[in-house]
């Protein structure tokens, strides 16, 4: 390079570098000006008396938290003003004499991206020499945070760096900081415990009127909170050693890999003393009509085979593949889940986890109390009006299992065993896994239909959709949809459509096909199941079946005449896609399964394949028919309508 040349490059980086630091200087500048000079309020409506209870909250469970909290402290006669961060100047922190904090961990344990300023500002600002730690000494502050142990070393860190950067800036913590875990079954019972203590402090105090000095009464005043000071000890490990805190809420962040733990085997062991479902976990599932089943299990009526016990129609997989929709039990050997999906139709009320860590009941006791279960809420069906003796009598002996009622079901050490006693009894299997646990994936036996739930298709939106709990969790997404291309069994991807969140992914999910290789491919409108604390899907997320169908359409294009469309349910606003070279016969699609044939294939113990059960598909449950998918043996029910449709 000439020496001009160098020269000219060594004067803009030196330019760049200094406009870089006249930039940080300036803004720096303008906080020592602020703070050292008075400032009107900015937001009218805070008032700079009254104390200011922040929520930091993604999922809306912290925003809900919150708001108990602001109404039990206004009962006291305590002032405070409910903030949102984002909608605060936290140069503004200094003026404030009482700050309570309701926090919630984001991505890899960070704010929800909303809160990032606030949160930033705070760690900028500790940071800083030139702000001195003395900034906030005349504040005190408290804070509680939310989240879940399941995401092992990553569980509330926002908290916890709220707590530490405030006490490093020479704020006094009241109280110290309570963690509440949403997926332990006790999170309101730990939050009224620490608001309780809050208000018993505040209230023993004079923080209301502004004075801290006045905290707690007289220097000889005894009370049963400590005040935590701000010390670089709290800040390690119990060898001296920075702790480097990194801690998560109840979305998708930072969590040990498998590099890091052996599968299935906490503490070196298979089976624990500690049981999965908690009392109050029991309690809600039970109220959302579960049959709980020892201490893991469980089972429920699906609305389907209650409809077709009335001769109303079946599900989708009555369509698709024949199912008896009255004779399906809808159960799960593990209600633990390693993923807390946005759009989870039991809204997040089952437990999470990354291993199997409970007390393990015996799979033949499972599945005996499956069954006895299931059949008892077949009989609470007589006098139903449109059930019928010979159906009722029919629905009394299961022939199909679903292993996807809620949960992940391959985390069930013993489901080899299980699999083994439904097929035992011909019962067909058709299980569905959450795409995180390869290993186990490779160890099954064969299924009668094995599903992968493929929710995104690339990272970023896979993390958004399905909140894992694994840091490692597209790599075990990816082995998964490996591990399903070397059964012979069937295979399915299963899509599960959520507008605005991966209805534009049509070339990235392409991509996946030659990964897995399924056998068929189903793709599915979500479904709607209310608001809640840990969801913020609306109406607007929920496809069209036109909307459905023109991206399942579009899907099998892209795969260049591997798949075609082959079947759609219309009330289910679902579309199959199957691999042509497999199940198109003569342009004829068989989709449908001989249940008896794959039994018998079973039974012998020699290798078989899906092409060796497959049956033919009736017309009226091929893509396009005039039928929609419904069975025209059965009777169509149609529910009066009185919204108005956009569509």
């Amino acid at each position: 390079m000439p020496p001009a040349s160098a020269a000219r490059l060594t004067v803009i980086a030196v330019l760049s570098a200094a406009t870089v630091y006249c930039f940080y200087k300036s803004r720096r500048l303008r906080l020592l000006k602020k703070l050292s000079s008075p400032n009107p309020n900015p937001n009218p409506t805070l008032s700079p008396s009254k104390g200011k209870l922040f929520f930091v909250s993604q999922t809306g469970t912290s925003k809900t938290l919150a708001r108990r909290l602001f109404d039990l402290l206004t009962s006291h006669g305590l002032a405070f003003d409910l903030v949102d961060p984002k909608d605060y100047e936290p140069e503004d922190l200094h003026k404030e004499n009482l700050v309570l904090i309701v926090a919630s961990t984001w991505d890899d344990g960070k704010p929800p991206p909303n809160d990032g300023f606030f949160a930033d500002w705070l760690a900028e600002s500790s940071d800083d020499f030139r702000v001195g730690s003395m900034l906030l000494s005349k504040c005190s502050f408290a804070v509680f945070g939310v989240g879940s142990r399941a995401y092992g070393d990553t569980f509330n860190a926002v908290a916890k760096e709220f707590s530490k950067r405030m006490r490093s800036l020479g704020a006094t913590e009241v109280l110290p900081m309570s963690e509440g875990d949403v997926d332990g079954g006790d999170l309101d019972v730990v939050f009224d415990g620490w608001s309780e203590k809050l208000i018993g402090v505040l209230k023993d105090g004079a923080l209301e009127n502004g004075n801290k000095s006045e905290f707690g009464g007289d220097e000889n005043h005894e009370s049963d909170f400590e005040v935590i000071s701000s010390s670089d000890e709290e800040d390690k490990d119990e060898n001296g050693a920075d702790s480097g805190i990194v801690d998560v809420e109840d979305i998708a962040g930072k969590a040990p890999s498998r590099k890091s733990m052996a599968l299935g085997r906490p503490n070196g062991k298979l089976n624990g003393e500690k049981e999965m479902v908690t009392p109050v976990i029991r309690a809600s599932l039970e109220k959302q009509g579960y049959k709980i089943i020892g201490s893991h299990s469980g089972v429920k009526l699906c609305r389907w085979t209650k409809s077709q016990l009335r001769g109303r129609g079946g599900c989708y997989k009555h369509s698709f593949y024949g199912i008896e929709s009255h004779r399906c039990m809808e159960a799960t050997p593990s209600l633990a889940c390693a993923n807390k999906c946005v759009f989870c139709w039991r809204h997040h009320t089952n437990p999470v986890g990354k291993s199997w860590q409970w007390k393990m009941d015996d799979p033949l006791e499972i599945v005996n109390s499956a069954i006895d279960l299931h059949t008892k809420m077949i009989r609470q069906m007589k006098g139903v009006p449109g059930v019928k003796a010979e159906r009722l009598s029919e629905g009394l002996s299961p022939r199909h299992c679903a292993l996807s009622l809620v949960g992940e079901p391959i985390m069930y050490p013993e489901i080899n065993s299980l699999v083994d006693e439904l097929h035992r009894r011909r019962i067909s299997t058709f299980l569905v896994t959450n795409a995180q646990f390869p290993e186990k994936i490779k160890l099954l036996k064969p299924i009668t239909q094995l599903y992968v739930s493929v929710d995104a298709a690339t990272k970023d939106s896979l993390k958004a959709i399905d909140r894992p709990l694994f840091g490692d969790f597209w790599e075990r997404f990816v082995d998964s949809l490996k591990a399903l291309k070397e059964k012979q069994q069937r295979t399915v991807y299963r899509l599960t459509l959520v507008k605005g969140w991966n209805t534009e992914d049509i070339d990235a999910y392409s991509s996946l096909f030659s990964v897995g290789n399924p056998d068929f491919i189903e793709i599915k409108g979500v479904t709607y199941c209310g608001s809640s604390a840990t969801s913020k899907l609306t109406m607007e997320n929920v496809p069209w079946h036109s909307d459905v169908k023109a991206f399942s359409e579009a899907l099998a294009q892209k795969s260049e005449g591997q798949y075609e469309v082959a079947c759609e349910h219309v009330h289910s606003c679902c579309v199959l896609l199957a691999k042509v070279d497999k199940f198109k016969v003569n342009g004829l699609w068989f989709t449908w399964i001989d249940y008896e044939k794959f039994h018998d294939l079973v039974a012998t113990g020699r290798t078989f394949d899906s092409k060796d059960y497959m049956a033919a598909t009736p017309s009226w449950a091929v893509y396009g028919a005039e039928e929609g998918g419904f069975d025209p043996e059965q009777s169509r029910y149609r529910k009066e309508r009185h919204h108005k449709s956009s569509h």
